[in-house]
């Protein structure tokens, strides 16, 4: 079985293969695929992924190119992982957001929309080639915003693009250990889009087990959400909110917090990750170890500053445990390939999923994922505060995937103009101005 990887020079992309290195069961991917437009990020990855095989005689054999046409061909797998304009341009999106004092974080708010507006044009493009040259292949889109981009995709590929997150998957997992329970004996009532969804239940043998949870202070205060949130927002919400979610109910103090620290997230990657590369391009051994220091760096500085805004400390140790999108990853081809039963939350076409959402907007909610691929499972409709939220940064990745399929400049001013973090259409315009004068991946607008 063949795995294409997009973005195969991207940092993380040997946690994906560490992942099939520990798979050994008969229908497993034998030949990985890596493509990416910088030959030397390619070739550094490439020096990490030969340490972790080595000694692994059925380790998958790793090939790497430029030509996309190449990469997709044949592919029974593609998995996305793109990042247009690099860290360079996430710094963009940062700076020129809190110029203007808003929020310029990746996915969420003037900085999600602004990464949005120049990767949906490859994005598409990238689906269409797909559609063309391996029309059998699934496709897994872990790319930002990646409920905005899967459902771009979606619109050439219909049901054969499938979005991953982390996020929810985590929270499930530290609510479950909070409860003392074994994660995978839980079902999760979790439902909203990507990075903006609340956890409404957690059944253990057939039991809602969330209300014990939210009556218990110090239960609350262990997860990483307690300590972001709070015990008393959490228990008014009724619900625990995926942790994007702080970006919204305490925006204020993520701007102030993020305008505060030495640099922003995107400029402590970019510093970090020119490191690594320039380490592993100039020795020839030590990839590997180079990677994994440089891994727990990052995640051990993950949100940081929004934990700064809370009060809330380290992260706990059992956080930067493996075990995230690669994960899912691997149970999502093995579901499909293999018709090996899985439940997962996955961004798929809502179909009537949450009410007020039309059947083809991208949600992310619990799915039980077989051959024929993922299938949403009945979920609680969404309280009206939660319902309201949904519908407005819907709206927004509405507008972003219009822009990008007309190049209307109305269509991305919009975006900017009712996202529920932008507070001024005058904003929006300047944002919008300045994005255009940095980026020059954007354009394509007028």
């Amino acid at each position: 079985m063949k795995l294409t990887i997009l973005g195969g020079g991207g940092f993380r992309v040997p946690l994906v293969y560490r992942a099939l290195l520990a798979d050994h069961e008969p229908g497993r991917v034998t030949r990985v695929t890596l493509h990416d437009l910088d030959p030397v990020r390619l070739a550094a990855i490439g020096r990490v992924l030969a340490e972790q095989a080595e000694g692994i005689p059925d380790a998958p054999v790793v090939d790497t190119t430029t030509d996309l046409d190449d990469a997709i061909r044949d592919a029974d797998f593609v998995f996305s992982a793109i990042r247009v304009h690099g860290l360079e341009g996430r710094v963009i999106d940062e700076r020129v957001a809190l110029a203007e004092g808003v929020l310029g974080q990746e996915t969420v708010g003037a900085g999600g929309i602004a990464y949005g507006l120049r990767t949906l044009p490859v994005a598409l493009h990238i689906a269409e080639r797909i559609a063309e040259l391996a029309p059998q292949a699934w496709v897994i889109n872990f790319t930002n915003p990646a409920g905005m981009v899967t459902e771009a995709m979606s619109r050439h590929l219909g049901d054969r693009v499938i979005g991953i997150c982390d996020s929810p998957s985590g929270l499930g997992k530290r609510v479950a250990r909070a409860l003392g329970a074994d994660p995978k004996a839980v079902r999760l009532d979790y439902a909203g889009l990507n990075h903006l969804g609340w956890l409404r239940k957690v059944e253990v043998d057939g039991v809602d087990r969330l209300p014990g949870l939210l009556a218990d202070d110090a239960a609350l205060l262990s997860l990483e959400e307690g300590k972001l949130f709070g015990a008393d927002w959490i228990r008014t919400l009724g619900a625990v909110p995926n942790e994007y979610l702080h970006y919204y109910y305490f925006g204020r103090e993520g701007v102030a917090a993020t305008k505060g620290a030495a640099q922003t997230r995107g400029s402590f990657l970019l510093d970090q990750q020119s490191r690594f590369y320039a380490t592993v391009a100039g020795c020839d051994t030590g990839a590997l170890a180079a990677w994994q220091s440089t891994l727990l760096e990052r995640e051990t500085t993950y949100m940081a500053e929004n934990r700064d805004a809370a009060g809330a400390g380290e992260r706990d140790e059992s956080d930067l445990e493996s075990g995230g999108y690669e994960q899912i990853a691997l149970a999502l081809m093995r579901a499909i390939a293999l018709d090996q039963r899985a439940t997962l939350i996955l961004n798929i076409r809502n179909r009537g999923t949450l009410a007020g959402l039309d059947e083809n907007a991208v949600v992310e909610v619990p799915c039980t994922v077989g051959a024929e691929g993922p299938r949403a499972t009945a979920v609680d409709p969404l309280p009206d505060h939660a319902a309201a939220l949904v519908a407005s940064v819907k709206a927004v990745e509405r507008a972003v995937i219009e822009a990008a399929n007309t190049g209307s400049r109305q269509a991305a001013l919009r975006a900017f103009a009712v996202h529920p973090l932008v507070d001024s259409v005058a904003v929006a315009r300047r944002l919008l101005d300045e994005y255009q004068n940095q980026l020059p991946q954007l354009g394509y607008l007028s």
